[in-house]
């Protein structure tokens, strides 16, 4: 929309400027053939004629002279004011569809409840929104480079301009009605920071930080972060592990848990269970590599506690989950028996 109305005003730019220039050449070659001016002369006239700047002409000017210089002065504050009129409204609407702009997308934020609020948007920042945006899970990005915002315009992200470390930017993205923080910032100070703002505004929120040294774990975990993501550590831990056991890492990273139809891990909350079917108690009921040829291969229990390959009569309490592996088509089917999506 921004863009179709920018165009409009354009075209209406370039059609003052063709008119403008269509009376200057008026100007000067009737100038120059009624009155027999010098080109100089005529250009000179033409000029003080249309700015109305109330000098005196070059020579007394004969009847002819008179008639087509009124004619050429008002057909030249109609152009002239015309042009002045456009010029002004193209960038008063410039700003005002920027600012138009900034408010719907506070709006958008303002809805969102138990969203994701995404602090920089570097590689790592922006690897976490592709990641999110494949499960379709709502998230507000966080940048204070406006250069980085600009390019990065997608009706898909909402973004706010601002600095993470500011407590009125970090409620500006609804921190206080968001489920997660993550702050993929590159200054290990600057997570800090934010992790301490975030962990006072926001109780109940689980945050996750990046880290760049080994010594700024504890720390983060100390101001209230949930999880510390060391990337540098988790790469080089992945390189060395393709060298031990490359097969089995091969394997592991065609599990795609990108979301949409290339899932092959997923995880059920047992909550969920419960609303769609009463007769689950156990993991055996799910019944799930009979009906979808999904395998249960992990149980969260609601203390947090994680069972690899767990026995068929765990129970299935409230607030635990189920996470299974399959083919992308049996998540599917998987998610459409227990209307999961």
């Amino acid at each position: 929309m921004k863009n179709f109305l920018i165009n409009i005003f354009k075209t209406k730019i370039y059609l003052a400027l063709a008119l403008l220039v269509f009376v200057l050449l008026v100007g000067v070659l009737g100038f120059k053939i009624i009155s027999e001016y010098s080109w100089v002369d005529a250009v000179y006239m033409t000029v003080i004629t249309i700015t109305t700047v109330g000098f005196g002409e070059v020579q007394p000017l004969d009847d002819n002279a008179k008639i087509f210089t009124v004619f050429l002065i008002l057909s030249s504050v109609v152009i002239v004011g015309y042009a002045l009129s456009i010029i002004t409204e193209y960038i008063l609407s410039s700003n005002n569809l920027e600012d138009l702009k900034k408010k719907k997308m506070q709006k958008k934020i303002d809805e969102l409840q138990n969203h994701t609020i995404i602090c920089g948007y570097g590689r790592n920042g922006r690897q976490a929104a592709k990641k999110l945006l494949s499960y379709n899970k709502p998230f507000v990005v966080i940048e204070k480079n406006k250069e980085i915002i600009e390019s990065n315009q997608d009706d898909k992200v909402s973004m706010v301009f601002g600095n993470a470390n500011e407590d009125d930017v970090l409620i500006q993205a609804g921190l206080d009605r968001a489920s997660t923080l993550i702050t993929a910032l590159p200054s290990d100070a600057d997570n800090l920071f934010v992790v301490l703002s975030a962990r006072q505004l926001n109780k109940k929120a689980c945050i996750i930080s990046r880290a760049s040294q080994e010594t700024s774990y504890q720390k983060l975990k100390l101001a209230g972060a949930n999880n510390v993501i060391l990337p540098d550590i988790i790469g080089g831990d992945h390189m060395a592990s393709l060298v031990v056991v490359p097969d089995l890492i091969e394997f592991i990273d065609n599990l795609a848990v990108g979301g949409n139809e290339d899932v092959n891990i997923e995880e059920i909350d047992v909550d969920k269970l419960y609303n769609t079917s009463s007769k689950v108690q156990t993991i055996k009921d799910l019944d799930l590599r009979n009906k979808t040829g999904c395998t249960v291969i992990g149980y969260k229990g609601s203390d947090g506690e994680y069972i690899v390959n767990p026995e068929a009569e765990i129970k299935l309490v409230p607030h635990s989950k189920v996470i299974v592996l399959g083919r992308p088509e049996q998540i599917q089917k998987m998610n459409s028996i227990y209307e999961l999506d």
